[in-house]
């Protein structure tokens, strides 16, 4: 008898219920008996003993839904060992949970805070498997997270339908994708919906160059332009400050986000018409496209197979296009950017589009 505890935490992103239904499906069809416990609102539901175990039936129709049927919640992992509000050691609490349900393992779902989590409790002697989750694929160790293909397809949905209204009206349109520090779903969103102008976090852009791009497509006859911008965009002076001191200049900016910054001041040096779409939370929503139920399913598929042979300790990767075990100590708080020199983007500067540096 195999006795599994599943949580997804972070944000939520398409295909996390396919990876699950992956994991349990591959240990419904072995020869090993199992139970799982779904841990619900993702590390919340370990530290607060909050669970229920499941049954085949819950995993049955979830493969094209959305969202995550277990809920999830945010637990930062720099206050993971701090005692909550009234005094509970959340580390304690999780062990303990594992332990009074006489767990084998613990399937765990998320990004990269989860991973910072999820690789202490390995630590702390518990027996560990991780699948890796983000629409932002900013993940160590694999080349690709579920959630981001999804997102990539809805995002360049979203900028190939400003394409009309832009063209009809003769104006500069920036859609705003997620992605704080890594700029992999820009990047990506931005090139298959021909944007004119990407800026992403690991390329701090010039305001002036972008202006200057802008000018230029108008002078080439273009009547209108497409920029992709990430949210976590910067441009080169803001780069040069400490963290706190551009902390400090974005909570006191007038702007709602750096779209309408990068907005307010191209239409100051341009004279350009300027506007702003922010497709938001869309992004991670909705049904998983084929790709991410697909590539879900194999990920869940490995991760039953590590459980069943006894390897733990492990995030199920992808590296080459084969499905690969990386230690979990490997993974752990590091974050996979996009090179300034990666080939990509040389490849999108030989099509023209301008990262504005």
């Amino acid at each position: 008898m195999k006795r599994i505890g599943m949580l997804t935490s972070g944000g939520d992103c398409q295909a996390l219920n396919a990876a699950m239904r992956g994991v349990v499906k591959t240990m419904m069809n072995s020869d090993e008996q199992v139970e799982i416990y779904g841990f619900l609102e993702g590390y919340r539901g370990l530290i607060y003993g909050n669970y229920r175990m499941l049954k085949s039936s819950d995993f049955s129709g979830i493969l094209t839904k959305g969202g995550t049927i277990l809920g999830s919640s945010r637990t930062p992992f720099k206050t993971i060992t701090d005692p909550d509000e009234n005094g509970l050691d959340k580390v304690k609490a999780m062990k303990q949970n594992y332990y009074n349900l006489n767990l084998d393992c613990l399937v765990i779902l998320g990004g990269n805070g989860t991973h910072k989590t999820a690789n202490l409790l390995r630590k702390e002697g518990l027996n560990v498997v991780t699948l890796p989750k983000t629409i932002d694929n900013d993940l160590y160790g694999t080349d690709m997270t579920f959630g981001f293909q999804s997102a990539v397809d809805i995002a360049t949905a979203c900028i190939d339908c400003i394409h009309t209204t832009a063209a009809s009206h003769g104006r500069v349109f920036i859609v705003e994708v997620m992605g704080h520090k890594v700029g992999w779903l820009t990047l990506n969103a931005g090139m298959a919906s021909g944007a004119d102008i990407i800026l992403i976090p690991e390329i701090p852009y010039d305001i002036k160059k972008v202006a200057e791009a802008i000018e230029n497509r108008k002078k080439n006859g273009s009547r209108f332009t497409i920029l992709a911008v990430a949210e976590g965009a910067i441009s080169k002076e803001d780069a040069k400050l400490s963290k706190k001191e551009y902390q400090k200049k974005l909570k006191e900016s007038k702007y709602p986000s750096i779209s309408y910054e990068v907005a307010a001041q191209i239409q100051e040096l341009t004279g350009e018409e300027v506007r702003v779409t922010v497709p938001g939370h869309t992004q991670r929503g909705g049904s998983p496209c084929p790709y991410d139920r697909v590539f879900a399913s194999r990920l869940g598929s490995e991760a039953a197979k590590l459980i069943l042979d006894g390897e733990y300790g492990f995030m199920v990767g992808y590296k080459n296009r084969e499905i690969v075990k990386v230690p979990l100590e490997e993974v752990a708080g590091k974050l996979k950017y996009v090179s300034p020199d990666a080939s990509i983007v040389k490849e999108a500067k030989m099509l023209g589009i301008s990262f504005g540096d």
